[in-house]
């Protein structure tokens, strides 16, 4: 076991990504080549995420159906606020569902993994971010991989990445929104490791929605990725997602500038969580 951590962490840190390196272009994204299929996959194998570039016209949600059941992901996690086919359209919304939710405003959004508040049976694991419009300005991701993450932590005390699969690293509070199904409080640790000994993680830094454990090794742990994520890490990437363009990931880190509309022309992102990775076949277990 130790071998293959070794072996993972290796590889993981001698793989350090610049834009360039995740960018794929897709001739047809609803229908991608062998080669295209397979550089995506390589990519989210590396550095589990990739940026794909399309034709220039609208994609609809069947073609982005089908580029995410080509990668391996089918299972989409149909949360409340998503769409009634699971995709999410994120775009301001002033009144009504959701409007109070920060992805449904032009506010920034600070660090977090998607789903962080889901039950462990309803893992997000896999990703795709699609734009379809971008703002006037504004709408920056800064991305991040958790693996490089679990390591910068690991290497500098094994206490810490132990403190944090502990499954009561922290708690979601019960919510009981008018208009939304209520949800209990869901305790959670903040990385897992699946039976194929990949890891998942579970984030935010939202201070309002997390109750963290008091627990003096939790808080340790906490302070500690909180002053990686302040940093400018290796591996961090920021990038605006133009229309046409999208993200293909394993649930990575990432962040959102706030931004500022064309009223003609309003932000509009497609959301689409999964809860299978992204099929990187080859990939060797961590653990």
């Amino acid at each position: 076991m130790i071998d293959d951590y070794q072996a993972w962490r290796a590889a993981k840190l001698g793989a350090i990504p610049a834009l360039d390196d995740l960018l794929v272009r897709l001739a047809d994204p609803g229908n991608p080549t062998q080669a295209e299929r397979s550089a995506l996959l390589e990519r989210c194998r590396r550095f589990n995420m990739a940026v794909y570039c399309g034709p220039d016209r609208p994609l609809d949600k069947a073609e982005l159906r089908a580029l995410a059941a080509a990668l391996g992901l089918v299972s989409l996690d149909p949360n409340q606020l998503a769409d009634d086919d699971g995709i999410s359209a994120l775009a301001v919304r002033e009144h009504g569902s959701g409007a109070r939710f920060i992805p449904y405003t032009n506010r920034p959004i600070a660090w977090h993994t998607d789903g962080y508040y889901n039950p462990p049976d309803r893992t997000v694991r896999g990703l795709i971010l699609h734009c379809l419009r971008p703002a006037l300005r504004g709408g920056v991701n800064a991305l991040y991989d958790p693996d490089r993450l679990y390591i910068a932590l690991r290497d500098r005390d094994p206490e810490w990445t132990a403190a944090l699969e502990r499954p009561d690293a922290f708690t979601i509070p019960a919510q009981a929104e008018p208009g939304l199904e209520p949800r209990p409080p869901q305790p959670s640790p903040v990385f897992t490791w699946d039976e194929d000994g990949h890891l998942a993680m579970r984030y935010t830094a939202r201070t309002r929605s997390i109750a963290w454990s008091a627990d003096p090794a939790v808080q340790r742990a906490k302070a500690a990725l909180e002053a990686i994520l302040a940093g400018d890490p290796p591996g961090r990437l920021d990038h605006r997602l133009e229309a046409g363009q999208g993200l293909i990931c394993n649930n990575v880190l990432h962040t959102r500038t706030g931004f500022e509309d064309d009223p003609a022309k309003p932000r509009l992102i497609w959301r689409a969580r999964y809860y299978e990775r992204v099929g990187t076949n080859g990939e060797r277990k961590a653990l």
